[in-house]
């Protein structure tokens, strides 16, 4: 019997052998490697011919969908992917075409039992190119977004290429409705369910928004959220400083600071480096 070679990838350990623990009942599965990054598990694919990978998608450094891509991307022989996820099933549904299946944290006997089911029609079928190009098509929109924004967009049906953001808000003041150019604003911050515009003109425009609805509104390649009250456009960062204590103070190029938020810290790192 000719043996599926498998990867598995999560940067969680206790997952990692969960997994493998489950995959132990499939005779024709056999699990070469538990992979604790995306560098790992392509440095792998690489060097070994790979028949499958289970991908987390949530991971430090290079997320599932980061890995996708570059797996996609390599001239080997693209493996079957199965995504594993621990985000809701109506967000995951969204994305079921584009990867080969997925499985869901915890996982569940029956769920796993079916993803391998799919393994196996797929490896006889050798759809390697139509998968490929799937793949390839899926990842192509996301690089530099994190996993929950992309998830979010799957969730309401945006499409992640193609997804035109508006140039200019409209904002009611003093009776009037005023259009502010999206590409004018340095940074926003919240005031409770008002949201303040802070523009180049040096006027601030009051917007009733919340955090949430503005920031999906936004195009994530121009703003990024620093704090859980602000975002800000990133042509207008001049830089980064870490400070004695360790964190993060941003300065704009009109001079204003904000403090940047631990868990947004790495976000606000790979919009600078972009």
């Amino acid at each position: 019997m000719t043996k599926i070679k498998t990867l598995i990838v999560d940067d969680e350990p206790l997952a990692r052998k969960g997994l493998a623990v489950r995959l132990e009942e499939y005779s024709d599965i056999e699990v070469i490697k538990l992979c604790s990054s995306g560098a790992d598990a392509i440095e792998m694919c690489q060097s070994e011919k790979i028949d499958l990978v289970f991908l987390d998608i949530q991971m430090p450094g290079m997320n599932g969908f980061e890995v996708a891509r570059a797996l996609s991307e390599s001239s080997k022989a693209l493996p079957a992917i199965v995504f594993v996820t621990a985000f809701d099933q109506f967000a995951v549904k969204a994305f079921e075409i584009h990867a080969l299946d997925y499985i869901l944290k915890p996982v569940d006997d029956n769920r796993l039992k079916q993803a391998v089911e799919k393994v196996h029609t797929y490896l006889k079928t050798q759809q390697d190119n139509a998968h490929k190009k799937k793949l390839a098509s899926f990842v192509a929109g996301i690089t530099g977004n994190n996993c929950e924004e992309i998830l979010k967009k799957l969730a309401t049906g945006d499409n992640l290429a193609n997804r035109r953001y508006p140039e200019s808000l409209a904002v009611k003041e003093q009776g009037e409705i005023i259009r502010v150019p999206v590409a004018t604003i340095q940074w926003v911050d919240a005031a409770g369910d008002y949201m303040c515009l802070h523009c180049e003109d040096g006027q601030t425009h009051i917007l009733r928004k919340t955090m949430k609805e503005l920031e999906q509104e936004l195009d994530p390649q121009l703003f990024v959220r620093v704090h859980r009250s602000a975002i800000v456009n990133t042509k207008q960062i001049s830089k980064l400083v870490t400070q004695v204590s360790g964190e993060y103070l941003l300065v704009l190029e009109n001079g204003q600071e904000l403090k940047v938020s631990r868990s947004y810290r790495d976000k606000v790192k790979a919009a600078l480096a972009s």
